[in-house]
């Protein structure tokens, strides 16, 4: 752990006016330390990855859910659109045990939503989980430059492993106890997971609720305690988000929800459009589609299964016994069954390219911490203050001597007498 005193010296400088220039960026390759968070499930298509990498930032393609041959095709797409670095993200905590009575009882809870979509009343036989030593292997062959990781820490030895193939490491932390573990299992990065982020929760030790700590608490707090960089993420979703993450100690920001609504990520469209109706309040925490605890905007099916949240099986058995379902409800544009992850700044998503997104961002960054020179002014400095005053105040200015004169005291020039009149405190 560090000495408080020592964080200071991580924060950046305005002064030095290189703000994008980080431990990140130096150790990923990157120009702008800006992460595009991993979004499974259809948002974080290949193209998405590329763009955002292609753009200066690093593109993260979700790899969880997918079997080595299925990762080993998408990192091949990615690899077919950009030669920028891009990282893969991967499930550390191993999934949940098979526990026959809660798939039982998921199976009757998810009957009449399925029923409601024209399926059949059992769901699919849920496929072979991917192992993941299997999905580690594709990573290591690859040669991506970072890998990370959500719901937990991988041992040791398949740390080393990335270390020797020169692949970063990046750990997820939703508190401060789960980022010392982080630093301690000897991550180069953590992510500091703001209780604001979309998507799942990371949280790994203790309680769902335990790690429900807000971005600008949770940023300074792990950047006075690591040696380790922080990555903020968690309702970051323009440039003000990533200028503040800097003022607060982290060496970069991951950010998923500002990126579901470009053309590049694959939201259905009746998603997208949700997202920008959306509000503060528009979000809940669910685990109604794959078991584990996750933000999403409020729907039917996250509202009518709030209250049987304890009795469904673990991830991802929940989430296999959901995927024909929210296939269905896809193809079918019904957004009453859809999971709809979004961050709590969902309201601030824009259609706009990705690359448009990034080039708008790092310009209002520099101009928020002083680094844009002013633009030059349209009229000279004299004729702008005088610019609108009434003829007897440009006179006063003028002739000094008149409303300055010694033998008419009287005749000083006041706020009133050149036209200005006092205004309210």
């Amino acid at each position: 752990m560090q000495n408080p005193q020592q964080a200071v010296s991580r924060t950046p400088s305005i002064a030095d006016r290189n703000w994008s220039q980080t431990a990140l960026t130096d150790r990923l390759g990157i120009r702008y330390p800006l992460i595009q968070a991993p979004m499974a499930g259809g948002p974080g298509t290949p193209q998405l990855v590329a763009a955002v990498s292609y753009a200066g930032g690093l593109g993260v393609l979700a790899g969880s859910d997918l079997q080595p041959e299925a990762l080993r095709r998408a990192i091949a797409e990615v690899r077919a659109l950009t030669d920028r670095p891009f990282a893969i993200n991967l499930a550390a905590g191993g999934p949940a045990k098979i526990d026959p009575t809660r798939i039982a009882r998921a199976r009757e809870l998810l009957a009449p939503y399925r029923s409601a979509l024209g399926l059949s009343p059992d769901p699919l036989v849920p496929p072979e989980l991917p192992e993941f030593e299997q999905q580690l292997d594709v990573v290591l062959e690859s040669g991506v430059a970072a890998a990370s990781f959500i719901f937990g820490v991988p041992d040791p030895v398949y740390l080393d492993l990335l270390r020797e193939a020169g692949i970063a490491t990046l750990g997820t932390a939703t508190h401060l106890l789960e980022a010392i573990v982080l630093e301690e299992s000897g991550v180069d990065f953590v992510i500091a997971q703001g209780a604001e982020a979309g998507g799942h929760r990371g949280t790994f030790v203790g309680h769902p609720e335990q790690g429900l700590v807000g971005t600008l608490t949770l940023v300074p707090l792990l950047a006075k305690h690591l040696k380790v960089p922080i990555v903020a993420a968690g309702g970051i979703m323009d440039g003000r988000g990533i200028a503040a993450a800097r003022l607060l100690g982290a060496a970069g920001v991951q950010m998923g929800t500002a990126f579901l609504t470009t053309p590049e990520s694959g939201a259905h469209p009746a998603y997208k459009a949700l997202l920008q109706q959306g509000s503060e309040i528009a979000t809940t925490l669910s685990r109604a589609f794959t078991g584990r605890h996750g933000r999403v905007l409020r729907n039917r099916l996250s509202d009518e299964l709030r209250a049987h949240e304890a009795e469904l099986p673990g991830f991802p058995l929940q989430l296999f016994l959901t995927q024909d379902l929210r296939q269905a409800a896809a193809e079918q544009g019904l957004t009453d069954f859809m999971p709809l992850w979004a961050g709590q700044g969902c309201h601030l998503c824009e259609d706009r390219p990705a690359a448009e997104l990034i080039a708008a961002w790092v310009e209002q960054v520099e101009e928020l911490l002083g680094m844009r020179e002013p633009p030059e002014p349209t009229i000279g400095a004299a004729e702008w203050i005088t610019q609108g005053l009434p003829p007897e105040a440009l006179e006063a200015l003028e002739n000094p001597e008149a409303r300055e004169s010694p033998e008419d005291p009287d005749a000083r020039a006041t706020p009133e007498s050149i036209g200005f009149t006092q205004q309210p405190a």
